[in-house]
């Protein structure tokens, strides 16, 4: 029951409902669902164990025949073995070495078969289960629960999407090269003034072309809306995003989303410290736009080479308006450490700092502004990762 329960709580962390979004954020959504995920598994295969160790005492037989026997004679069973055999499948792939050699698309489309796993094990829950056999209130209580999941699922992972995307109608109207390997995709649509999106924030975007249409991407705004046109920025690093580069004038877009806590609506203080790695530079200008012209903020840019500078002159241009200092650096990670970005920023306490960029350099930066003794409840971090 605690396994399964679990599983139901896995399902409303991923089911996007905005009131979660905006508490948890991105990246909080994804350390609790990696945090609960060992244990609903865990559980699940301790009671398929122990339970037919427990049978096969009782009926003086071996284990496996006792298994055979329980999956073949007990109502609901063989189709809830099916649902055991994927979700046992789902957490071995889902270890980290077994989980990075697989695509992020391929991972995408196993993930999903987590649903089946769900639905196939329900009915022998109900059906065997000693809490609910001649329990009919708890029956009822239990599909409630389900229903409700499933139904919070399908309204903000399917349903809303789907009514978003014929609104804005959205279509590719150019791809433009930023710099080498980075390229923006510029969408036209329809009502975007009504697309309530936050600089910072990002999308689940699909593409609706051959053997793209399927998968769903996240991808930041790199700029606020600007009726009809919507930006987003991309870096190459596989074959999706290289598709990308390719994608045709007038190709159909679907979007889910906005998702993110990753705004400025997150900043208690007046005082804004941006910090940016290589392509987080995306969020950190979108959300830059949305600071208030008073807001003097100071933003730190780090490449690894000068050529990936994107949006330099548009960045300088918003940190100017707003009476602030932007810091460009170029430098691999040994040439500039981290530790020296409290160096250029020597305010960071007394600052709100939100840092965006690949996993690493988010991990190293958050590491040490708490070293220095900045509150975790100022610190906002976005990871761009595979």
């Amino acid at each position: 029951m605690a396994g399964t329960y679990l599983l139901l709580v896995m399902v409303l962390l991923i089911s996007r409902i905005p009131f979660v979004e905006r508490v948890l954020g991105q990246d909080g959504l994804l350390q609790w669902h990696r945090k609960v995920a060992p244990w609903p598994i865990l559980l699940i295969v301790a009671h398929v164990v122990f339970l037919t160790i427990g049978y096969a005492q009782s009926a003086r037989s071996g284990i496996f025949k006792e298994f055979g026997t329980l999956v073949s004679t007990f109502p609901d069973m063989a189709v809830a073995t099916a649902g055991f055999g994927i979700i046992v499948a789902l957490g071995v792939l889902s270890i980290y070495s077994v989980r990075r050699r697989l695509r992020r698309e391929v991972w995408w489309a196993l993930h999903l078969f987590m649903y089946l796993a769900l639905a196939l094990a329900f009915a022998h829950e109900v059906v065997l289960g000693p809490s609910f056999v001649g329990h009919v209130f708890t029956q009822h209580i239990w599909s409630a629960c389900w229903a409700a999941a499933a139904g919070l699922v399908l309204t903000y992972r399917i349903w809303i999407p789907i009514l978003r995307s014929r609104r804005h109608r959205l279509v590719v109207d150019e791809v433009r090269p930023e710099a080498p390997g980075i390229f923006s995709i510029v969408l036209k649509g329809d009502d975007l003034h009504r697309l309530e999106v936050s600089g910072g924030q990002f999308f689940e975007w699909r593409f609706l072309v051959r053997k793209m249409w399927w998968q769903a991407h996240p991808f930041s705004i790199s700029a606020r809306p600007t009726p009809p046109y919507l930006r987003l920025t991309v870096k190459n690093v596989g074959d999706f995003t290289s598709a990308l580069a390719t994608l045709p004038v007038g190709t159909r877009v679907a979007l889910e989303g906005p998702y993110g806590a990753f705004t400025a609506h997150a900043a208690r203080a007046r005082r804004v410290a941006l910090i940016a790695g290589g392509i987080g530079v995306t969020a950190i200008h979108s959300l830059l736009e949305d600071l208030p012209k008073s807001s003097r903020p100071t933003v730190v840019c780090r490449v690894s080479m000068e050529d990936q500078l994107v949006f330099h002159n548009e960045i300088e241009l918003l940190v100017k308006q707003r009476g602030g200092r932007l810091h460009e650096i170029v430098g691999t990670r040994e040439e500039f450490p981290v530790e020296r970005i409290s160096k250029l920023v020597d305010d960071l306490k007394r600052r709100e700092t939100f840092v965006a960029g690949p996993e690493q350099f988010v991990r190293d930066v958050v590491e040490h502004l708490k070293s220095i003794g900045v509150p975790k409840e100022n610190i906002h971090a976005e990871v761009y990762s595979l």
